[in-house]
């Protein structure tokens, strides 16, 4: 799986943070897009409730179609979990949530041959004492499964903004130290020559210089 940009990476955990905190929030995330040939890939498809919507029943069909091709029904979740024979065959695990607003699925040991397009399509029934009004959605995932992690640009360029921040900080610290420095030395110097000054002075004039006292 790709790895996610520093920024959004630090992001994504406040985010998560903040939902672990406050239970009944619920975020539709877009899942990610690119997978490495070997690895496990979770296909990430949420679809939020409202508070007075949680009663329902939900149904979850998985479709995948490859480049030119057909959609074919590869996983189904109505009330049990069901896979269908296709080329997921024993690759398809649930990744879904209790309250059915998490309707993810995971593909085990991704190959070449699974980069296409996904659809998640969701139908719930919502149980109300009047009507039982049908609600449906879809979230379609283009995948790309590519041999090896590449590079992400985003992370190179948060990477190199850290560098050069962190140049520019060093610098800006070590123009603080020289500039506070010779600010100390120029202090010294005036005091240094004060003293010599005051040495200078004739003793005679040294009484002189005292601050008369006003009885």
């Amino acid at each position: 799986m790709a790895a996610l940009p520093p920024m959004l990476w630090a992001s994504s955990l406040v985010l998560l943070l903040w939902a672990g905190v406050c239970s009944a929030v619920c975020v539709e995330v877009p899942s990610e897009t690119e997978a490495v040939q070997g690895t496990d890939m979770k296909l990430l498809c949420i679809s939020c409730m409202k508070r007075e919507e949680v009663t329902a029943s939900t149904v979850v069909e998985w479709y995948y179609r490859p480049e030119g091709g057909k959609d074919e029904l590869i996983y189904e979740h109505r009330k049990t979990n069901q896979e269908f024979p296709t080329r997921f065959s024993g690759r398809i695990q649930w990744n879904g949530s209790k309250d059915m607003q998490d309707v993810s699925i995971t593909v085990v040991n991704v190959t070449l041959n699974d980069s296409g397009i996904y659809t998640c399509n969701i139908t719930r029934e919502f149980e109300f004492e009047i009507h039982r009004p049908l609600f449906t959605s879809s979230r379609l995932i283009h995948l790309t499964v590519v041999e090896e992690a590449g590079e992400d640009f985003t992370s190179v360029i948060s990477e190199i903004m850290m560098y050069i921040l962190l140049v520019f900080l060093t610098l800006w610290l070590l123009i603080e130290m020289v500039y506070c420095y010779r600010k100390v030395s120029k202090a010294e110097e005036a005091a240094q020559e004060n003293a010599t000054d005051y040495l200078a002075i004739p003793s005679e004039n040294k009484e002189n210089c005292a601050v008369p006292v006003e009885e």
